[in-house]
């Protein structure tokens, strides 16, 4: 059997390094450069995983992703036998929970109008709201959300979550469900999305999505682009109904030359870095997962088709 990593090349030969350290006997192919028996592959890493994936490799068990996502994979052509696992690299999390307090405390403090003054020469004060009186609701109350939600909390933010599966957080009020999502949105005044992205959150935040928000209601996005109408939040800025976003996922990537959210000061938009995987963690994250999977154990980070995460 073998491990074949498909992906940047840098971050191959740490993993290399990696498991001839830890797992000696299972040989690591990296990439194109070198020659085997595609038969003899049994768990392949990449970001992207090749078209001919279920006919070249007719032994595999395990895919991974080398990221935080799996939507890049296409199930549907995946044979049943083989597990994907998501990347569960605890720096991913960690760097995504210091983006989204970081983005909701610009948008709770006003940054985007102060950035905007500045650029303009405006020395204008504008009076600030108590934590107390900010509503945050964070979209998708897994891991990840449930790690923002305990990063805000010392803020005294009032705060929800939304999931599609009811969940229970302390000192949170949780909603579940298309049927919830309208009374979750009406209470939230700053929007987390962390959702992945499924058939059901494609294009979800859009013009409706943001009606439902209190007016001058802001927005963090770093879910999936996909997820973004991004002509519906131009037109929600637009028309007063929010009145500022941080966005760092859009689609595509990155957005086309002359598109409005490159110079609206209302928008502080970034270039997808809310998080990246570490390699040298990323490789220990992969390394225990196949040692438990030749050892029977159980393993984390198992993609549920029927979700798509």
């Amino acid at each position: 059997m073998a491990f074949l990593y498909l992906s940047e090349p840098s971050r191959g030969e740490i993993w290399r390094g990696a498991f001839a350290r830890d797992l000696p006997d299972l040989p690591f192919f990296a990439n194109t450069d070198e020659v085997l028996d595609p038969s003899t592959v049994r768990y392949l890493a990449a970001w992207v995983p090749p078209a001919n994936l279920s006919s070249a490799y007719a032994n595999l068990e395990l895919v991974f992703s080398v990221g935080a996502g799996v939507d890049q994979f296409d199930l549907s052509r995946l044979p049943p036998q083989v597990q994907v696992v998501r990347m569960l690299e605890p720096g991913i999390e960690a760097m995504m929970v210091e983006y989204a307090t970081m983005a909701v405390l610009a948008l709770h403090r006003n940054l985007p109008t102060y950035l905007a003054q500045q650029r303009a020469g405006v020395w204008r004060s504008h009076r600030p709201t108590p934590a107390t009186q900010r509503r945050v609701g964070v979209m998708g109350v897994g891991r990840l959300g449930q790690g923002v939600l305990r990063a805000l909390r010392p803020f005294q933010f009032p705060l929800a979550g939304w999931s599609r599966e009811r969940r229970s957080v302390d000192d949170v009020v949780c909603f579940a469900g298309k049927d919830e999502l309208p009374a979750f949105l009406e209470r939230t005044d700053i929007l987390v999305c962390l959702l992945p992205l499924t058939a059901e959150t494609t294009g979800l935040l859009n013009k409706a999505t943001f009606a439902r928000l209190p007016k001058g209601a802001a927005l963090v996005h770093m879910g999936r682009g996909a997820q973004l109408d991004d002509g519906a939040l131009v037109e929600a800025l637009d028309t007063g109904q929010l009145s500022a976003a941080v966005v760092d996922v859009m689609s595509p990537e990155p957005p086309p030359e002359g598109h409005a959210i490159w110079q609206d000061p209302r928008i502080i938009l970034t270039p997808h870095i809310a998080a990246a995987t570490d390699a040298v963690a990323g490789a220990r994250f992969v390394l225990e997962t196949v040692k438990n999977h030749r050892a029977g154990l159980p393993i984390e980070g198992v993609v549920d088709r029927t979700r798509g995460y």
